[in-house]
């Protein structure tokens, strides 16, 4: 189903209640996979198989949707740059969004049907620094977030999650770095 032809996520919310998906770190943790191959080398980092194993998060939200699932979040919780620079991968931020939503958008487009359309949410979490304690920059951040928006908005999401901030200037942040991939890719960014 086109873009041109499925309804947005906020039309469908005006017709019936979605269901969203559950975690996707618990559901990679069920596969036996290798740290180095599987993971390239990156423990603790379950964003890197969007790009090593792209058919495991692809089955995962495959799983989901068969479940019953309106709406599957991305496998990127931990894809923004200051997050992946802890793995070396900092330059590969707006590359895993855009990887992670569009494994996501293919699986979306398998399932839905004129009358339930599937949706894709691109998960921003919290990563590992906050502004409030001087670990990063605002200005850092926000544009952290916005390499990996960038990523995930060309990638086809429907919306952005930000996942888990407890931090107001890290919630402040990552709004700003949306909005500024959008104003970047010529989007309305509200």
């Amino acid at each position: 189903m086109s873009n041109a032809t499925r309804p947005s996520l906020i039309e469908s919310l005006r017709d019936r209640v979605l269901v969203w998906d559950g975690a996707m770190g618990t559901m990679t943790q069920g596969y036996d996979m290798d740290i180095e191959t599987d993971y390239i080398g990156c423990e603790n980092c379950p964003d890197v198989l969007c790009l090593a194993r792209p058919d495991v998060v692809e089955e995962i939200h495959s799983t989901y949707y068969q479940a019953g699932a309106d709406v599957v979040t991305t496998n990127t919780f931990g894809a923004a740059a200051h997050t992946l620079g802890e793995f070396d991968l900092y330059d590969r931020a707006e590359e895993l969004a855009y990887e992670a939503a569009s494994i996501a958008r293919r699986a979306a487009e398998k399932f839905s049907t004129p009358d339930k359309p599937r949706f894709v949410a691109g998960s921003l979490g919290p990563g590992t620094k906050l502004i409030t304690l001087g670990q990063i920059s605002y200005d850092d951040l926000r544009d952290s977030y916005a390499h990996a928006a960038r990523g995930l908005i060309r990638g086809g999401v429907d919306t952005i999650l930000m996942e888990t901030c407890q931090d107001l200037l890290q919630i402040k942040a990552a709004v700003e770095g949306v909005r500024q991939a959008a104003r970047q890719l010529d989007l309305d960014p509200d």
